[in-house]
């Protein structure tokens, strides 16, 4: 029996999500798989009920990220992996992460290598990942990072909500980034393995570079707000004003984050002074 759930979050890709369901439907043994429905207007929630071990979880509303916390909430294995809709596991990577995080009690997250399209081609993170400036402890499983592709992370449950999971606030866009902090901040390692293994064939139902573009700067100043020091924080809203006299759009980004700032401050829990080194570090 699997120890560990699969957990999709999904909107209006239903095509997409039956390839994903179909693939990991041939997992060995077969994980129980829970569905976030994020308030689709097409028959993704149909689509999911279709396949035996899994569990649908509608929503009239999109909740972003934080979809994947009810999923968390709802299993009932010690481990959780995420998929997107757009993704899955190669064949024995969630035994291999079981022993991993069986054989490693302060492993919180692990990220495995994302392989992309077809081709199978390495994501352009898989580099950073496997030579992180981190290092690897000698209790460590890989290396340590600060960062991770949800599409290719599996989590120990009680870790992932000991930290409150995936920040609503954040929708989408960097959201990892947070967790990383807050998994780290608690205590946990997170680790990068080799040969634990997704597939990613991005949909191309996706949101225009320039949406993410300026979700991804939204949100880095929000984690800044939440968890950075002064001077990082100060750093950051210096660099996107640079940016923005180049490309006027992200002036947008600058002004969502205005209005998330009174609940990001009072959120607000520096890191301790090792894991903001540790943040710096990755950062170059």
């Amino acid at each position: 029996m699997s120890r560990t759930t699969v957990v999709v979050a999904t909107r209006n890709r239903a095509d997409e999500l039956a390839r994903t369901l179909a693939q990991l439907s041939t997992l060995d043994p077969p994980p129980p798989v829970i569905v976030l429905d994020n308030g689709s207007a097409d028959h993704t929630a149909d689509v999911a009920a279709s396949f035996e071990q899994v569990r649908v979880i509608r929503s009239p509303h999109n909740h972003g990220a934080a979809a994947r916390n009810q999923g968390v909430i709802a299993a009932r294995t010690p481990y959780v992996a995420f998929s997107d809709d757009d993704s899955w596991w190669a064949p024995d990577a969630l035994p291999r992460a079981e022993k991993l995080f069986a054989a490693h009690p302060r492993l919180g997250l692990l990220t495995g290598r994302t392989l992309v399209g077809p081709e199978e081609r390495e994501d352009p993170i898989t580099p950073a990942l496997a030579h992180s400036p981190l290092g690897t402890p000698p209790d460590a499983p890989g290396p340590l990072v600060l960062g991770f592709l949800a599409c290719s992370a599996i989590v120990r449950r009680s870790a992932f909500l000991q930290v409150g999971g995936f920040s609503p606030m954040l929708h989408f866009g960097a959201e990892e980034q947070l967790l990383s902090y807050d998994l780290a901040a608690a205590g946990w390692q997170l680790c990068y393995a080799e040969d634990v293994v997704a597939h990613h064939h991005p949909s191309p139902a996706r949101p225009s570079p320039g949406w993410r573009q300026r979700a991804e700067a939204r949100n880095q100043l929000l984690i800044g707000w939440q968890r950075r020091p002064a001077h990082v924080c100060a750093t950051q809203l210096r660099r996107l004003l640079t940016r923005a006299r180049r490309e006027p759009a992200l002036l947008a980004a600058l002004a969502a984050a205005a209005v998330r700032l009174p609940p990001a401050l009072a959120r607000r829990r520096v890191l301790p002074a090792a894991i903001e080194r540790q943040a710096r570090l990755t950062e170059g």
